[in-house]
Formats: structure tokens, C-alpha cells, sequence
């Protein structure tokens, strides 16, 4: 599964771009976000994906869900979304 990494700074239609080639090309993504600001763009691009592969005909969910990252030797919590196609 392709992990799409979104910081504070990530532009939401960018991401949500990404999200959507990746959908349609393997199905599933994980997104994952470290803090406020990134969880924020994260569920913003979802939202704007959705937008993206509806005419399509294509709709997903997303799984959200903790994990832990190594970030510079500190280990911190994240924020991962695993996003797939609905059957």
C-alpha cells in the first residue's frame, strides 16, 4: 500500500490529486499526518478526492487510525487514514 505523507504546509488539491491517481490506479492508500495542522489538510484533500473520482464513478471510505512514526530519532503518534475503494 502507497503511504502519502501531508505536513501543516501540503496544499489540500495536491494531495487530494495524488489520492485519487493512486485510487484508481492500486484501490487503496494510507495518509498519514503528524499534528493538528496536517490532520486538517489530510481530511481536506480526502474530502476534495471524493470530489475528484465521483464522476467517475468511484467512492471511498476512509479507516482512520493511530501510528507511530520515527521523525528526526523521536517517535511520535500520527494520524493515518487508509482510504479504499467502496464496494
Amino acid at each position: 500500500m502507497e503511504i502519502l505523507k501531508v505536513s501543516a504546509r501540503s496544499v489540500p488539491n495536491s494531495v487530494a490529486g495524488a489520492i485519487a491517481a493512486i485510487i484508481k490506479e492500486s484501490g487503496t492508500v494510507e495518509i498519514q499526518a503528524v499534528g493538528a495542522g496536517a490532520t486538517n489538510q489530510a481530511v481536506k484533500a480526502v474530502a476534495i478526492a471524493r470530489g475528484y473520482l465521483a464522476p467517475v464513478g468511484i467512492d471511498i471510505v476512509c479507516i482512520p487510525a493511530f501510528a507511530n512514526v520515527v521523525i528526526d530519532d523521536d517517535e511520535r503518534t500520527a494520524i493515518k487514514l487508509i482510504c479504499e475503494k467502496r464496494n
